[in-house]
């Protein structure tokens, strides 16, 4: 069983920005992946549709996240 300390570090992560940023990145790694196997009519895999969203996608995204957010200076 854990122990109350790693409960609360675990919830620590959990609630931090940058493991939302992750999920929320992951989010859309996972959606470019359906669709993209679904054109292609075949499971592309993890790696491809990483690759794939990083090169097309992430700028972009990340720019459309920031401004949304609020947060004027891009990283």
């Amino acid at each position: 069983m854990a122990s109350d300390s790693e409960i609360n570090a675990n919830d620590l992560v959990k609630n931090s920005s940058l493991y939302r940023e992750f999920q929320a990145e992951r989010e859309e790694i996972l959606k470019h992946k359906w669709i993209e196997s679904e054109k292609a009519g075949y499971d592309i895999g993890f790696e491809q549709a990483l690759t794939e969203w990083i090169i097309k996608h992430r700028s972009k995204w990340r720019k459309a996240r920031q401004q949304a957010q609020g947060d004027p200076t891009p990283h």
